[in-house]
C-alpha cells in the first residue's frame, strides 16, 4: 500500500515539473504574445465612455441666469453582472443578483419592472455591458440608491440580516455624468433665449445663433496596450478631460422683460372683459389680439433691452399647448397640426414677420426728401384731404389745410408725404430705404430674421411711390423700423441691433466683448433735431396722433402707426406706436405692435399706445430717468387706459371725404383741440406692390394709420 503511494507521489511531483518546465518554455518563446491576448482581452472589458462637457450658460445684463445645464446622471445597467449565473446544485443555475437589482430599481426609479426585465433577457441587450436604462437622473435619485445600496450605512443599521443579503445583491448598476439644459425663469424671454431640442443642439433664440460658443468639447476616459515605455505590458486608462462650453452674456434685462410681460397680459385680459371672456380660473390664456409684440431698444448703441411677442411658451417644456388648447383638442390634432402650431409659437415676431408698418415710417420718409434737399422742412405744403396720384385718388382722413412737414408728422398727414415724397422721387426713397436697411437683414444676432420686401427701380411707380411715403405696399420688420427710427432720434447713427454683449469662458473671464456696430450716418445731426422735434409734436403736443402716451413730468417722442392688413376686404388691422424718451437726448425706445386687435374696432393705434404707456410709466423710473419736465399733476386722462377711448389716430370721414371715396385714420385735425386730439390716418396700399382696385370713378379707398 505504502509502494504505491509513493508511486502515486511520485508521478505527481513529475507532473507538476513537466508543468512548470511547459509553463517556462511557454512564456519564454511565447509569452508576449499570450500576453497580448489577456491584455486585449482585458481592454475590451474596460468600457471606453465620453465624459461629457457642460453648455455654457446665458445670462442677462446684470448676470441673472437665463439658461443653464445643470448636473444629473445616466444610471448605466451592466446586463452581464446582473444575469451572472452560478451552480446552485444538482445540474440547476440560478442569477444571484438579478431580483434584487430589479427589485431596487423600480423602487428608487420608479421604473416599470416589466422594462427592466426587458432589457436584461432581450437578445439584444442581455449581453450588454454599457445600457443607459434612464437618463436625468437627478443627484438626490442618485444618492438616494447609493444609501439603499449601502448596507454598512447608519441608516441600514436596523434592517434584518435578510434585507441586508438582499441589498448586498444589487450589482451592475452605475451613474455617469450628465447634464440637463433648464431656463429657471420659465417662459420669460422666451422668443429671444430659444431652447435646446437635444442635450446640447438648438436652432432658435440665443441658443441656437451662439450654439457653437455655447457648446464645448467631450472629453475621453479609455484604456489602451501599452508596451512602448515600459518593460511590462499593461493596459493604462487615459483620461482627456472635457472642455466646457463658453458663456453667452445678453443685453436683456430680465426686470425690463418681466416690465413688457405685465403690460401685455394687462391689456389681453382687459380686452378679455370688454369682450365678456372669463378670465380668473381659466385654463387657458386670453389674447387681446392675433399677436401683440414689443422692443425696447437702446438707440445709442443698438443692445435690445427687452423683446417679447405672444403667444409664450415655457422653456423647459416647448411642446406644451395646454395654454392655448384643451386637452381634447390636443388630442384630436394630427402631427402636422402640431407642428404647425410649434413653430408659430416658437417663432420671434419680432425678426421673422414682415408687415405693411404703416405711419411709423413716415419719419424715415422725411428723413430721406430732407437729406437729399428735396426738401428743407420749412415749406408749407397744403393738404385738401387727397392726392391725385396717375389715375388714383389717395385720401387723407380730412383736409387739414396748411402744414409744415412737422406737422405734417404729428397729425400724421398722408397727403403731405405724398406731396414730399413725389418731390424728393422713387431713386431717392429707394436709396435711403436701402441705407435704412429695408429690404435688407439688419444683421441681428438671433436666427430666422427676413428681411422684409420693398420696391426697385422697375416697380416704384408713382402709386407705389406715393403709398410707400406712409408706410403701405411695402413690408419689413419690427427690427428694421426700430433699428431705422433708433438712428434718426440718435443724431443719425444707424447701429446693428444685438442681444449680446460679450462672451465668457467657463470659469468668467472675458474672450469677446460685443461692441457696438456702427453701420453708418444715415442723417445728419441737423436733421435728426428736425425729426426728434417733430416726433416730439406727436406726443407733447396735445393735438397730436400720439398724445395719450404722455407721461407727465417726462419729455417724450413717438409715432402712431395703423395698417390694414390684405386682403383689405376683410378691414383687419395692424396697429402700433414707437415712443421714446427724453426728448431731447434719448435713452430708451419702446416700439409696439398689435395686429388684429380683438376687438369689434381695430383701427386705433391707442391699443398700442395703452401697451406702450403701461411699458414706460415703469420703465422709466427703473432705468433711472428722472422726470425732466415740471409735474403737472394733469396727464389730460392718459392715465386712462386708452384702448377704452377713441383712436388718437384713426377718425370717421366725414360725408364729403366719404363720398369721394377717400378715408384715412391717422391724420389730426391742425386746428383741432383737445377734443380732437383723436384724428385720422392714413390710406392702405397693396401688399403686392401696386396692385389696387379702384371703383368705378378711380378712386381709391383706403383705410390706414
Amino acid at each position: 500500500m505504502s509502494k504505491k503511494l509513493v508511486g502515486l507521489f511520485a508521478l505527481v511531483i513529475l507532473a507538476l515539473v513537466l508543468l512548470a518546465i511547459r509553463i517556462t518554455y511557454i512564456n519564454f518563446t511565447d509569452g508576449e504574445q499570450y500576453s497580448r491576448i489577456v491584455l486585449s482581452q482585458a481592454q475590451q472589458r474596460m468600457e471606453s465612455r465620453t465624459i461629457p462637457y457642460r453648455r455654457g450658460d446665458i445670462l442677462d445684463r446684470n448676470g441673472t441666469i437665463l439658461a443653464t445645464s445643470e448636473k444629473v446622471y445616466n444610471l448605466i445597467l451592466d446586463c452581464q453582472v446582473v444575469n451572472y449565473e452560478r451552480d446552485s446544485g444538482e445540474g440547476t443555475k440560478s442569477k444571484p443578483y438579478y431580483e434584487a437589482t430589479v427589485n431596487a430599481l423600480h423602487d428608487i426609479f420608479d421604473i416599470p419592472t416589466d422594462d427592466i426585465r426587458g432589457v436584461l433577457d432581450g437578445e439584444d441587450t442581455k449581453d450588454r455591458r454599457y445600457y443607459i436604462l434612464k437618463d436625468g437622473v437627478s443627484i438626490s435619485d442618485k444618492k438616494a440608491f447609493e444609501e439603499y445600496t449601502d448596507i454598512d450605512s447608519e441608516a441600514n443599521q436596523e434592517l434584518s440580516g435578510e434585507a441586508k443579503e438582499q441589498r448586498s445583491r444589487i450589482k451592475g448598476v452605475w451613474f455617469e455624468d450628465d447634464y440637463k439644459r433648464s431656463y429657471p425663469l420659465g417662459s420669460l424671454a422666451c422668443d429671444t433665449i430659444g431652447f435646446t431640442y437635444t442635450a446640447n443642439e438648438a436652432e432658435m433664440g440665443i441658443e441656437g445663433y451662439y450654439s457653437d460658443v455655447l457648446n464645448g468639447t467631450d472629453g475621453r476616459q479609455y484604456g489602451y496596450y501599452d508596451t512602448e515605455n515600459n518593460e511590462d505590458s499593461y493596459v493604462v486608462q487615459s483620461i482627456v478631460d472635457a472642455k466646457d462650453g463658453n458663456n453667452v452674456i445678453s443685453t436683456i434685462d430680465v426686470n425690463i422683460q418681466q416690465i413688457i410681460r405685465e403690460a401685455i397680459i394687462s391689456f389681453n385680459e382687459e380686452i378679455a372683459v370688454q369682450q365678456g371672456i372669463e378670465v380668473s380660473g381659466s385654463a387657458q390664456t386670453p389674447k387681446g389680439a392675433e399677436n401683440i409684440a414689443v422692443i425696447v431698444m437702446d438707440p445709442n448703441n443698438g443692445e435690445i433691452l427687452g423683446m417679447d411677442s405672444t403667444e409664450w411658451y415655457d422653456l423647459n417644456e416647448p411642446r406644451d399647448i395646454s395654454a392655448y388648447y384643451s386637452e381634447t383638442e390636443t388630442a384630436n390634432m394630427t402631427d402636422t397640426e402640431k407642428m404647425a402650431i410649434w413653430n408659430q409659437l416658437w417663432r420671434n415676431y419680432c425678426v421673422t414677420e414682415a408687415f405693411e408698418p404703416g405711419s411709423t415710417v413716415k419719419a424715415i420718409t422725411a428723413a430721406a426728401a430732407l437729406e437729399t434737399g428735396s426738401v428743407t422742412g420749412s415749406e408749407i405744403f397744403n393738404c385738401d384731404g387727397y392726392e391725385q396720384v396717375a389715375d388714383r385718388y389717395i385720401g387723407c382722413v380730412a383736409g387739414h389745410g396748411d402744414e409744415t412737414l412737422a406737422e405734417a408728422i404729428k397729425y400724421s398727414c398722408n397727403d403731405v408725404l405724398m406731396q414730399v415724397a413725389a418731390k424728393m422721387g422713387g431713386t431717392n426713397l429707394i436709396k435711403y430705404q436701402d441705407l435704412f436697411k429695408f429690404g435688407k437683414k439688419t444683421g441681428i444676432d438671433l436666427p430666422g430674421e427676413v428681411s422684409g420686401m420693398v420696391f426697385d427701380e422697375n416697380t416704384m411707380g408713382e402709386v407705389e411711390l406715393a403709398t410707400s411715403s406712409f408706410g403701405q405696399g411695402f413690408t419689413c420688420t419690427m427690427m428694421q423700423e426700430a433699428a431705422a427710427v433708433c438712428a434718426i432720434i440718435n443724431g443719425g447713427t444707424y447701429y446693428t441691433p444685438h442681444v449680446v454683449s460679450e462672451i465668457t469662458d467657463s470659469e468668467g473671464t472675458v474672450i469677446t466683448k460685443t461692441d457696438s456696430t456702427v453701420e453708418r450716418r444715415v442723417v445728419s445731426q441737423v436733421i435728426s433735431d428736425y425729426l426728434r422735434e417733430a416726433m416730439g409734436m406727436v406726443v407733447e403736443d396735445v393735438t397730436g396722433t400720439g398724445h395719450s402716451a404722455k407721461i407727465d413730468g417726462y419729455s417724450m417722442g413717438g409715432k402712431t402707426g395703423t395698417a390694414q392688413k390684405l386682403p383689405r376686404e376683410d378691414e383687419n388691422y395692424l396697429v402700433s406706436f414707437l415712443g421714446f424718451a427724453p426728448l431731447e437726448n434719448p435713452q430708451v425706445m419702446v416700439y409696439v405692435v398689435v395686429d388684429q386687435p380683438h376687438a369689434e374696432k381695430q383701427d386705433t393705434s391707442a391699443y398700442a399706445i395703452t401697451i406702450s404707456r403701461k411699458i414706460m410709466t415703469e420703465l422709466l423710473p427703473y432705468m433711472n430717468m428722472f422726470p425732466d419736465e415740471a409735474l403737472t399733476g394733469n396727464e389730460e386722462g392718459n392715465a386712462e387706459d386708452t384702448a377704452t377711448q377713441s383712436d388718437p389716430e384713426a377718425g370717421t370721414p366725414d360725408e364729403e371725404t366719404a363720398s369721394d371715396g377717400v378715408q384715412d385714420n391717422e391724420s389730426g385735425s391742425s386746428g383741432g383741440g383737445e377734443d380732437e386730439e383723436y384724428g385720422g390716418g392714413e390710406d392702405v396700399s397693396d401688399e403686392s406692390g401696386g396692385e389696387y382696385a379702384a371703383d368705378e370713378s378711380g378712386e381709391e379707398d383706403y383705410d390706414n394709420n
